[in-house]
């Protein structure tokens, strides 16, 4: 299924192509607490937070959102967890699915990260390039929580956890958390101390949304 704008993942082919890195972006979630509308197409500072997302990855190759969404740039693939609302490692699957074979990272994202910066993105790259005992690197918040959707990974150990995780589950990822998924990996974390607000903020309130406005403004 495609958004308007995108393209699903069966119809555009990334076969022949290994790139530096590639970026999985989840927008399938349910917003509950925002009234469940489309809230990566909430805008924050006159784009929608998935357009920014996006932003933050334009030199990532291929691009994929997850899930249901607006419009989005035509190289974009877009395609859906199985089952639609399946959850976030479902999502990830998902995303994984279409890459060539040759990918070795992979920028995992929430569409709902309005500060999100290329700066920040690289940051996570240049993290992961440095420490080879890790499967990947994601920001912690001011909390020291782990932000595991904002963060790069290596696909192959990623992909051999899903695998893992979808044998101990049954063969289905319905509702599997990331916090499961995460046990099966070395993980990294990262505090940011670049400069400009925090790229590990997530919306998931009106409340997150006016505050994320007041720090692009």
């Amino acid at each position: 299924m495609a958004g308007p704008g995108g393209r699903t993942a069966r119809r555009r082919g990334y076969g022949d192509r290994v790139t530096a890195y590639a970026a999985v972006v989840l927008a399938g979630g349910a917003a509950r607490r925002m009234g469940g509308r489309d809230k990566p197409g909430v805008p924050v500072g006159g784009l929608p937070m998935r357009e920014r997302v996006l932003a933050a990855v334009a030199d990532a190759a291929p691009r994929v959102l997850v899930g249901p969404g607006g419009p989005v740039p035509d190289d974009v693939l877009v395609t859906r967890e199985q089952p639609p609302g399946g959850g976030p490692v479902a999502a990830t699957a998902a995303g994984l699915a279409p890459l060539h074979p040759g990918t070795t990272t992979v920028a995992l994202l929430a569409a709902d990260l309005p500060l999100l910066t290329r700066e920040a993105v690289a940051t996570l790259r240049a993290g992961l390039d440095a420490d080879r005992d890790a499967d990947g690197v994601c920001l912690v918040d001011d909390r020291a929580r782990r932000q595991p959707l904002c963060g790069v990974w290596r696909v192959a150990p990623l992909r051999a956890a899903l695998d893992r995780l979808t044998d101990r589950r049954g063969g289905t990822l319905d509702g599997a958390s990331m916090r499961e998924l995460l046990a099966e990996l070395t993980v990294r974390e990262l505090p940011w101390t670049g400069s400009g607000p925090p790229p590990w903020f997530d919306c998931d309130t009106d409340s997150d949304v006016r505050r994320a406005e007041e720090w692009t403004q």
